[in-house]
């Protein structure tokens, strides 16, 4: 069962109050003198209340006259440096309190800001009936999570330092034993050198197919020129050569010329 948090406030019950007393000033006492064992330091308690008429002293005369002797021989400044009153410590309180007020505001008012951004950016929100002190933060908001994308992009852009590159792929060792990618570059080179041979042996058979072909229609007008009475010039069967026009005068070889 966890302990209910003490309003700090004079206490108006009498009973109450002297209860109180008894059991904080036990607490009090014991905790001095643990921080007088475990750290190895010189302290002391004295505690006046109406309830006795001699005061709780802890934990001697002697040592707490030790203490104050060691006290008095600070200097006034230095001695004032760590003084706390009642309404000293009542104002660093209060000033305290407004500081974590003013952070818890301001988380809040990001956080409701950031509700309209995505409200807005999915639909469901529009910015019309937002006043100018909300349209400012808005913009503020969004200004700031677009930097924050911009940095975090940069940020994964840039390579890590101290971070080692990737390791290259294995190599060969020994005959027979290339990796993936040795042997399918070599597969590749050895198609593309087989496919540049079967180019190559193409043009040579066409070139020389075509030198021949040329050569035997030299060769044949050649004869024909020089032997025309052994060269029959003859079409396909069923067709047959006739004479367009009759040649009345046989001295001339074509009726053109008479």
């Amino acid at each position: 069962m966890t302990r209910k948090k003490v309003k700090l406030a004079f206490i108006t019950n009498d009973s109450s109050r002297k209860a109180t007393y008894k059991k904080r000033k036990k607490g009090l006492m014991k905790k001095v003198n643990e921080l007088s064992t475990l750290c190895g330091i010189d302290a002391c308690a004295i505690i006046y209340s109406p309830y006795e008429s001699q005061p709780e002293i802890w934990p001697n005369n002697i040592s707490i006259q030790h203490v104050l002797a060691q006290f008095k021989r600070i200097p006034e400044m230095e001695r004032s440096k760590n003084m706390m009153t009642q309404e000293s410590f009542i104002r660093k309180q209060i000033t305290k309190s407004n500081q974590q007020l003013k952070k818890q505001m301001k988380e809040n008012r990001e956080k409701e800001m950031t509700e309209v951004m995505y409200q807005c950016l999915t639909g469901k929100g529009s910015i019309e009936n937002l006043t100018m002190p909300d349209l400012n933060d808005l913009g503020a908001l969004v200004d700031q999570t677009l930097k924050d994308i911009c940095r975090r992009i940069d940020s994964l852009k840039v390579t890590i330092p101290g971070k080692a590159p990737p390791p290259p792929p294995p190599q060969a060792t020994g005959v027979g034993k290339s990796s993936n990618a040795t042997n399918e570059m070599k597969k590749r080179g050895v198609v593309m050198h087989a496919l540049d041979k079967q180019a190559m042996v193409v043009d040579k058979v066409s070139g020389y197919m075509d030198g021949m072909q040329r050569g035997i229609q030299t060769q044949w007008f050649t004869d024909w020129i020089n032997n025309p009475s052994q060269h029959n010039l003859s079409l396909a069967p069923g067709y047959e050569l006739t004479q367009f026009v009759s040649n009345p005068n046989p001295i001339w070889p074509s009726p053109f010329f008479p």
